[in-house]
C-alpha cells in the first residue's frame, strides 16, 4: 500500500494545526484529569515527531499511521473535554453547540 506526498502532506497540515489548536484546560481539571490532559497531549506530539521520522526515512506509510494515531489522541481528548478546542468541529469530532452550553 502507498500513500500519495499529497495526502501525506495533507495530514501534516491537518494535525501540525490541530496540535497547535490545543489547549490544556487550566484551572478547570482535576489533578487526574490534568494528568490524563498532559498525557495525551504527550502522546500527540510524541507520534506527530515519529511521522516526521518516518517521513524522512522515505516509509510514508507508517509516517501517515502515525499521524493518525497522533490526530486520533488529539480528538478522543478534546471529546473527553481534556482539551479547549474553541468548538472547532473541523479538526476535532466536538459538538460546538454543547460545547458553548458548558461554558
Amino acid at each position: 500500500m502507498k500513500v500519495s506526498a499529497k495526502r501525506l502532506e495533507k495530514y501534516f497540515d491537518i494535525t501540525g494545526r490541530a496540535l497547535k489548536k490545543v489547549k490544556l484546560l487550566k484551572g478547570q481539571l482535576t489533578i487526574d484529569t490534568h494528568k490524563s490532559a498532559t498525557e495525551f497531549l504527550d502522546m500527540a506530539q510524541r507520534y506527530y515527531d515519529d511521522a516526521h521520522y518516518f517521513r524522512r526515512k522515505g516509509d510514508d506509510l507508517t509516517a501517515f499511521a502515525a499521524l493518525n494515531y497522533s490526530h486520533g489522541w488529539l480528538d478522543a481528548g478534546a471529546r473527553l473535554g481534556l482539551f479547549d478546542v474553541d468548538g472547532d468541529n473541523v479538526l476535532f469530532t466536538v459538538d460546538a453547540k454543547e460545547i458553548k452550553k458548558k461554558k
